[in-house]
């Protein structure tokens, strides 16, 4: 998995610096609308560069959380719970492990781990705005406790 996504971030670099270069080279044309395209096309990669490290750092940090969680043994366990045959968790299943991680966390909103939790019990409800809300709560929190 990790040199797929390197692989992947390889190639966007080639293609931004493509980008890069026929920007450069509408700029060198001199004319208005040249120069108007050239910034464009250089607009267009920083803007993805930009979104390639937040992506990366992002999942880095949230592996980061999650070997911590299963090193103490806190990771949410749902081997046990039903499964459709996509392998998603059964609606109803995902709604009480999501209810129990909503008490814990409203029990103790600022410890990292309980924020954690409930951000993995979205993600199996199928709420993944909120689940990448409470990650980045709760990726903050851990940088907060250390």
């Amino acid at each position: 998995m990790v040199w797929m996504i390197a692989g992947l971030v390889i190639a966007l670099i080639v293609y931004f610096g493509i980008l890069g270069w026929r920007g450069i080279s509408l700029i060198a044309t001199g004319t208005v609308a040249g120069i108007g395209l050239g910034i464009g096309v250089i607009v267009l990669p920083l803007i993805g560069a930009w979104m390639v490290y937040a992506t990366l750092r992002a999942g880095i940090e949230h592996q980061r959380l999650a070997a911590i969680m299963a090193e103490d043994g806190q990771e949410l366990d749902i081997s046990a719970l039903p499964t459709r045959a996509s392998g998603r968790v059964e609606r109803d299943a995902a709604d009480e492990l999501f209810a129990t991680c909503k008490a814990e966390w409203e029990a103790d909103p600022g410890n990292w781990r309980k924020t954690y939790r409930i951000a993995r019990a979205y993600d199996y409800a199928g709420d993944r705005s909120r689940a990448r809300e409470m990650m980045k709560r709760a990726v903050a929190q851990f940088h907060d406790e250390e």
